[in-house]
């Protein structure tokens, strides 16, 4: 009779247990990622006093990433918003998702699935988002997109 109750408890500890691991990996799978956003960031640097912060959630595994994006400050309205990469800080590279098209206000969401390639890269450290003006076609303000 004891060794039943022993056996379940030991079963029963095992089936807590999995489901603990279970859920902590649903939620593990969703990572963030953050930017801060100026001036001094684009390439070449822009004089610009406006500034920005961004957070992406990013899920791996469906190769979605959403986004939210606020600005402040910029010399005009905004022209255009895009994910850029690959590009390490003081490079620039080519669009991989536009986040947003001209007169979008702050703050800036959408979602976007990304191809295999784009999401290592943008999970490697390797994108960044900048935001556009007609003063500063090439990007008013930048921030690399980190972990």
């Amino acid at each position: 009779m004891r060794t039943y109750h022993h056996l379940t408890l030991v079963l029963a500890a095992a089936g807590l247990l999995a489901g603990c691991a279970s859920d902590s990996n649903t939620v593990g799978m969703m990572k963030t990622y953050h930017a801060t956003l100026s001036g001094a960031q684009e390439v070449p640097p822009t004089t610009s006093s406006g500034q920005g912060s961004a957070e992406f959630t990013v899920d791996p595994d469906s190769r979605k990433v959403s986004w939210n994006v606020s600005y402040s400050g910029l010399t005009g309205p905004a022209a255009a918003a895009h994910i850029h990469g690959p590009a390490t800080p003081g490079a620039n590279a080519g669009v991989v998702v536009n986040i947003a098209a001209s007169g979008t206000a702050s703050p800036i969401q959408g979602s976007a699935v990304l191809t295999d390639a784009q999401m290592a890269d943008l999970m490697a450290g390797k994108d960044y988002v900048n935001i556009h003006t007609a003063q500063n076609k090439g990007g008013e303000i930048r921030g690399q997109i980190t972990p």
